[in-house]
């Protein structure tokens, strides 16, 4: 075992503030290790743009993290992750990248013939990586793909709460609201507007996302690399972003410590 190289931090991207959600699945599992989140908020929303471009800039931001150091690469972006896992772990195959899908596999498979709602980017619902997962699973429930993208803007200017969120939320999930029996995030912004989905459908809904699925997967990676951290120590925490703003790297923070 390389201690050094065990030593090294836990790459964890995302278009913006959406991974911090991922990031906080993976300390709560992995508190021992060492984090450099970076967020690409100059060019976010990822799910607007173009999968070429995603997968560039995407490519480009853990081509940099890596030349610092890095022992593994979370792609804490559905969107992201659709766009580029694949030449990413062609790149980058001296390390483990993992990363993210929609959690919709235990949402079909704990509510068979039910109504299952997927609120992700356009992108996301596009690529073909959803799609594949739609064809295994799509006859088993009842499955309704809802393009939800204003949601990674609340989520960007820390907006949780408030008129305008609930407003949003009841136009594009109240036709829902009577019908829907889980609902998917697929999208890591989405876990932190969770109350305030939850208001817009129902009580019984149940909300499913992928970030502790993730954080999972990472940990089985590290352990099957032996890259693991030992100790008993607390790991560390760096947040970064491409947009030089003190303030988004305050609210980066207040989303990672949110109770």
């Amino acid at each position: 075992m390389d201690k050094m190289k065990n030593d090294l931090p836990i790459a964890v991207f995302d278009s913006g503030l959406g991974g911090i959600s991922v990031l906080r699945d993976l300390r709560a599992l992995m508190p021992e290790e060492n984090y450099l989140y970076f967020g690409d908020s100059v060019n976010a929303p990822y799910g607007v743009r173009s999968r070429e471009e995603v997968r560039g800039l995407t490519i480009d931001a853990i081509s940099r993290l890596y030349d610092r150091g890095i022992k593994a690469a979370v792609i804490a972006c559905n969107t992201a992750t659709s766009a580029a896992i694949l030449p990413l772990r062609e790149r980058f195959s001296d390390i483990p990248v993992i990363g993210m899908e929609p959690a919709l596999k235990p949402a079909v498979l704990e509510h068979p013939h039910e109504c299952v709602l997927v609120l992700a980017t356009a992108l996301t619902l596009r690529e073909e990586k959803f799609s594949h997962l739609m064809e295994a699973y799509d006859t088993l429930a009842e499955v309704i793909s809802l393009p939800c993208p204003e949601l990674v803007e609340f989520v960007e200017r820390g907006q949780l709460e408030g008129d305008a969120v609930d407003a949003y939320l009841n136009a594009r999930l109240g036709p829902y609201r009577e019908r829907a029996d889980a609902a998917v995030l697929g999208c890591t912004h989405f876990p932190f507007l969770r109350e305030a989905i939850r208001r817009a459908l129902n009580d019984h809904t149940v909300l499913y996302d992928g970030g502790a699925g993730t954080a999972r997967q990472t940990r089985r990676q590290l352990e099957l690399w032996g890259l693991r951290r030992e100790g008993g120590q607390s790991g560390t925490v760096r947040m970064e972003n491409s947009l030089l703003d003190p303030e988004i790297l305050s609210r980066s923070r207040m989303l990672l410590e949110l109770k």
